[in-house]
């Protein structure tokens, strides 16, 4: 097994060599502080030392060590480090590779100064607060600023060490900054206006040491930028460049490491601290191109990709990045890619970090509480929205396109539930963000921007979840003195409770008449999809008023006969014949055809359709039959007297085949 001794003074050195342990080699990290080793991962094949080791020492370990490479990953201003170390590999013949961090762009406007002492000297002439941000080691050659005890803030590592040295510098506990990086752009933006500092002084530590954050919270914040030049540094390698080579050259295995992250509604400020830092620590980025430019980090590598499969086709065309971060919009687990994109990642080492949800942020900003709202995506899917309005208080509805928002209040209209109140809100987050509420009827007509979404509040929502409808509520026309045919509320009741819907049941009403078990079922499977077949002219006509009256978007009408009427359609999971016209053995035969596991039932009132469907029970192969004989007799007012008046029995038929 190769062995590897990497002194890490940077995060990058703790990083490749957690990676190369991940990979199979056996690692010994050396770090100089107590809180560097806390910050390491326990892993397998991975030791630390820790403490300070001068030239000698640093011989004496490598060679009782037996490493085939030694791996200086110290800071870049750890000049005197660096020696020592190449030294000591020369004397104890180990090979010596230097991990580097390029250097970072600042600008013209930034002044650059050869060291601290120069630095200090100019910043003596100046004026303002300064946020130093160049470590405790050579604060106290700050110390001679004119005001330093009252102009001065200090950045350190929240060790014991790093405190004393601001203590014995002369800074007081308020000026000191406390805190482990590398940080982003907006935390530095905060420290700079925490502190009211008018110059940054920083170390050029490269985009990986978060140099380039910096920069930008400096440029952002109107802040002078004061760069300490680095020393002639030692030629070698970049992180990526020296993981893979070395991976390569002794057959080691990367486990690569995804991060799937929900960055909120869309600016990284609502982002959390967690997924800030996986970002900042990430060799490249994935995501779409909306959401990469709100979170663009500098010096990373960028694949503007939103398919699973195309993510994971960019993942495996470049090898080169170890450290992968896939951005998705909103949360993580809230309609979101991520669902689809985890499967395919069994190779990767894989963590998920939640985001702020846009349901989350919209109602915090609309002061309502949403654990008891109704969730519908329409974004790039369908979903019941009428049912899931007519039956909830509250609704919130994620709408994609140019006229997301616009759709969706004319389908409210169209479905009678214009005195809703819609609660839309527009670029979420954004400084330009709006939250516009009224009726959908008022806001038909008006421009929403397509990164929208809303809240949909109904007052008098329907709670009633039993079927059973009066029959009062369905149209019925006369045809020659005679009405359209419809199945009674007691029958439709059994018939319903015998058919044992589910909320996405694919439903068949054969025969529907006036369309009352259609709509029933429709209103239970709200979920699903209802055909109501249905031959006659007279009929269809009531069909589609009935359909309307009811406001339901998951029922369409068939017209024709069965079973010809079916061919076209998806497999059903339930059916309910009302009516065949002498054809029930072929609309039966047709149903078992499309998915030989549907649940059927029947009704029959003459004696010559009870008889046929008896037969049928027996003729195909159902492993459960029943047939129920309802009478249902309803009371009338006969003078002071009331009646009960018998109406004609129906014969009800459950038949289903072995299975779901």
């Amino acid at each position: 097994m190769c062995r590897f001794c990497v002194f890490a003074g940077t995060a990058d050195g703790r990083k490749i060599g957690e990676l190369l342990a991940d990979a199979g080699a056996k690692v010994t990290i050396c770090v100089a502080t107590e809180y560097a080793f806390e910050l390491i991962e326990e892993k397998k094949n991975l030791t630390v030392h820790t403490g300070r080791l001068n030239e000698a020492e640093m011989e004496d370990f490598l060679e009782s060590g037996e490493f085939d490479i030694v791996i200086d990953a110290t800071h870049p201003y750890a000049k005197e480090v660096t020696e020592n170390i190449i030294k000591a590999a020369g004397s104890a013949d180990v090979e010596y590779r230097r991990l580097v961090r390029p250097g970072a762009e600042f600008g013209d406007d930034a002044k650059v100064f050869e060291n601290a002492e120069e630095a200090a000297e100019f910043l003596d002439g100046t004026e303002g607060n300064i946020l130093l941000t160049t470590g405790s080691k050579e604060l106290h050659k700050f110390s001679k600023i004119n005001g330093f005890s009252e102009r001065v803030f200090a950045r350190v590592l929240p060790s014991e060490e790093s405190l004393k040295l601001c203590e014995e510098a002369g800074l007081q506990p308020s000026h000191v900054l406390a805190a482990q990086g590398p940080f982003s752009v907006l935390f530095n933006i905060e420290h700079i206006s925490m502190t009211g500092a008018k110059w940054l002084v920083t170390k050029d530590g490269g985009n990986r040491g978060g140099f380039g954050e910096k920069v930008t919270a400096a440029i952002n914040s109107g802040v002078k930028l004061i760069i300490i030049g680095r020393p002639p540094q030692v030629q070698g390698t970049e992180f990526n460049g020296l993981l893979n080579e070395l991976c390569d050259r002794f057959g080691l295995k990367q486990k690569r490491k995804v991060t799937v992250i929900g960055i909120g509604p869309g600016r990284k400020k609502n982002m959390t601290v967690e997924a800030l830092n996986a970002i900042d620590s990430a060799d490249c980025l994935i995501g779409a191109k909306r959401i990469l430019e709100s979170c663009r980090d500098a010096g990373k590598a960028e694949f503007y990709e939103i398919s699973p499969e195309k993510i994971l086709k960019a993942l495996e065309d470049n090898p080169e990045y170890a450290n992968i971060c896939v951005l998705m919009s909103g949360d993580s687990g809230f309609y979101s890619g991520t669902k689809k994109l985890l499967p395919l990642l069994s190779e990767y080492s894989v963590k998920v970090l939640p985001g702020i949800s846009s349901p989350v942020y919209l109602c915090s900003q609309l002061g309502i509480s949403y654990e008891n709202i109704k969730y519908v995506s329409l974004h790039g899917r369908d979903a019941n929205l009428a049912d899931a309005v007519r039956k909830n208080a509250l609704v919130f509805a994620l709408v994609g396109g140019d006229d997301g928002i616009g759709g969706l209040c004319e389908r409210l209209v169209n479905a009678g539930l214009s005195d809703v109140t819609v609660h839309v809100g527009e670029r979420l987050s954004y400084p330009d963000e709006k939250i516009i509420s009224g009726r959908p009827d008022e806001l038909l007509g008006q421009k929403f921007e397509s990164l929208s979404c809303a809240l949909i509040v109904n007052e008098n929502p329907q709670l009633q979840v039993t079927h059973g409808l009066p029959d009062e509520a369905f149209l019925r026309n006369m045809d020659e003195g005679k009405p359209v045919p419809m199945t009674k509320m007691e029958v439709r009741s059994v018939s319903l409770s015998k058919l044992q819907l589910s909320r996405d049941s694919i439903c068949y009403d054969v025969g529907a008449g006036t369309g009352s078990v259609a709509i029933e079922m429709a209103r239970t499977a709200a979920d699903g999809k209802v055909f109501a077949i249905e031959k006659r002219p007279e009929a269809l006509e009531l069909l589609e008023k009935n359909m309307k009256s009811f406001g339901l978007e998951n029922m369409e009408i068939v017209a024709g006969s069965a079973p010809e009427a079916l061919a076209d359609l998806p497999a059903p999971s339930h059916v309910f014949i009302g009516g065949t016209s002498g054809n029930a053995r072929d609309i039966i035969a047709c149903v078992l055809g499309k998915n030989p596991n549907a649940r059927i039932v029947a009704t029959a009132v003459t004696l010559e359709s009870v008889g046929e469907m008896s037969r049928l029970m027996g003729e195909f192969d159902f492993s459960e039959t029943e047939a129920v004989s309802l009478s249902v007799a309803k009371g009338k007012n006969a003078g002071a007297y009331h009646l009960m008046t018998g109406q004609n029995p129906v014969y009800i038929f459950t038949m289903q085949k072995k299975g779901k």
